[in-house]
């Protein structure tokens, strides 16, 4: 035989084998980062993400057994409802539809999220009609232990393949278990939150105290108009006025107490403003749901019309009573004059409106490092120049992107994340100003004030969605692959040595 032709018959073939691992880096600080970088961004995906990886059905569905496929859409619908309800973005929503109803069969569906409405649509071949349902979503709900234990089901649905029964039955539970906290605490959280923005905006321990009080009686006061279903606008109105009163009493009463009355208003604005869906919102226009965003945007605008034609009133009254109004003091929205405390204010009120929201316990420090962060990363830049929008969007990105890694590490979904990270930098006081500037009949710079607030939180709701991007672009980083072990294919020799090899 000859020697080509022996190297043909015994050959090479290609064997996967780990190439040795290098060194460890030696310097403490690179080994931190080598090990937080793996725990973060090695080969770890986010719930949304997933839906490309669909395991194999349970179990091959009947598609012409119109129960076991209605069963499967329901509960799709029933996921894709708590998602849609606690504000999770259509593109999102639309995933997580996609992902259960694939596990389980039904891997061509067309599904149509709106604003309040889930429709899907499943193909069962050319000798079957196919299979439709629609579900209603006539609530919202900011509960986010309620959207933690769906994102960790959804997770162990792909990973322990559990049947739709019994997949049913705990989503059922999910959905009708209490909330985790009795309302005080709720009301707490809010009023925390309140105070908190108004250390963080420069106020002082007077100013915090009024602020706690105020927001405490508007959550209770908005609780019982909800229940005798008073539409939210109106609920916004009673808000506006209890924010704006003790601001009114306390520039008229104050004396000689050097404290700013407006820091309450601003903190009573960001306090209602904070459960708007701006986030949402400005992510379903980015991600090519314009319907949906038009709907949550109009919502976000009447809430806040509301909430200004609150103040409005209040401030006309006292300015008919001939009480003094909240001063005006166009000066910096933010300043880093006092940066600790402006971070720890920034970490408190995060994690007060994650407990506002009923977020699970391990959850509440996860917002207040998400606070503190995005608090650290709006100042700075507006220290070395920056301005506003581009301060806050840059902190916004930041937020968006620690909520894509975290999510991707199954810690907590980005949504919490996202919206307690930027309640920090909600522009509550531009409002205000801008409010009573119109009031005093200065038409350009009020004009300029709501227009700066308005692209403020649009800078929010945009950094968080390339954040969140970013996240899910991000792969395993050069830092793990330099010094962990990589698997590359290498060519082994069977036996000689062949001049001429192929693959087996």
């Amino acid at each position: 035989m000859s020697e080509s032709a022996r190297n043909d018959r015994v050959g090479v073939e290609a064997v996967w084998e780990p190439i040795p691992a290098r060194p460890q880096p030696r310097g403490p600080v690179r080994r931190a980062t080598t090990r937080l970088a793996a725990r973060l961004v090695a080969d770890r995906r986010a719930t949304e993400d997933a839906v490309v990886e669909a395991p194999a059905p349970v179990r091959p569905i009947d598609l012409a057994d119109d129960a076991r496929v209605t069963e499967v859409l329901e509960l799709a619908e029933q996921v894709g409802e708590v998602a849609l309800a606690a504000g999770t973005a259509v593109m999102d929503t639309s995933t997580r539809i996609e992902f259960i109803a694939a596990t389980y069969g039904l891997a061509r569906c067309d599904i149509d999220v709106t604003y309040n409405s889930i429709r899907i649509s499943a193909d069962r071949g050319p000798a079957l009609p196919p299979a439709g349902t629609m579900r209603v979503v006539r609530y919202r709900s900011l509960d986010f232990t309620r959207l933690a234990a769906v994102d960790r089901l959804t997770r162990r649905v792909r990973r322990e393949l559990v049947p739709v029964a019994d997949a049913r039955d705990t989503l059922d539970a999910i959905v009708t278990a209490p909330h985790p906290y009795s309302r005080w605490v709720a009301a707490g959280g809010w009023a925390l939150l309140a105070a908190s923005i108004a250390l963080l905006l420069g106020g002082d321990l007077v100013v915090a105290a009024v602020s706690f009080a105020g927001t405490t009686l508007i959550y209770r006061a908005n609780r019982v108009m909800n229940r005798r279903s008073l539409p939210f606008f109106f609920q916004n109105v009673i808000g506006g006025v209890i924010a704006a009163a003790p601001a009114v009493l306390l520039a008229t009463f104050a004396g000689r107490l050097d404290v700013n009355p407006s820091l309450i208003v601003a903190a009573g604005i960001t306090a209602l403003l904070s459960g708007a869906q701006l986030v949402g919102s400005v992510e379903d226009a980015l991600t090519g749901a314009p319907i949906t965003a038009a709907a949550r945007m109009l919502e976000v605008l009447m809430l806040t019309g509301g909430i200004i034609a609150g103040i409005a009133l209040t401030l006309r009254v006292a300015d008919m009573l001939h009480a003094v109004t909240p001063p005006i003091d166009m000066s910096p929205a933010r300043d880093a004059t006092d940066l600790p405390l402006e971070i720890a204010a920034g970490a408190i009120a995060a994690a007060a409106f994650a407990l506002a929201c009923y977020a699970e316990r391990q959850a509440l420090a996860v917002a207040g490092l998400s606070g503190a962060a995005a608090t650290v990363c709006c100042l700075l830049p507006l220290r070395i120049g920056f301005g506003p929008v581009v301060s806050t969007g840059f902190a916004a990105t930041v937020v968006g992107l620690a909520g894509g890694l975290m999510a991707r590490r199954a810690l907590t979904p980005p949504l919490v994340v996202a919206m307690a990270g930027i309640v920090p930098l909600l522009p509550g006081l531009r409002v205000y100003r801008g409010l009573a500037a119109l009031l005093n009949s200065d038409l350009l710079n009020g004009f300029s004030q709501l227009l700066s607030a308005f692209s403020v939180g649009c800078a929010l709701a945009a950094g968080v969605t390339l954040g969140e991007w970013c996240a899910r672009e991000l792969r395993r980083p050069r830092i793990v692959q330099r010094f962990h072990g990589i698997r590359r294919p290498q060519l082994i020799r069977r036996s000689g040595w062949p001049r001429r090899p192929h693959f087996r």
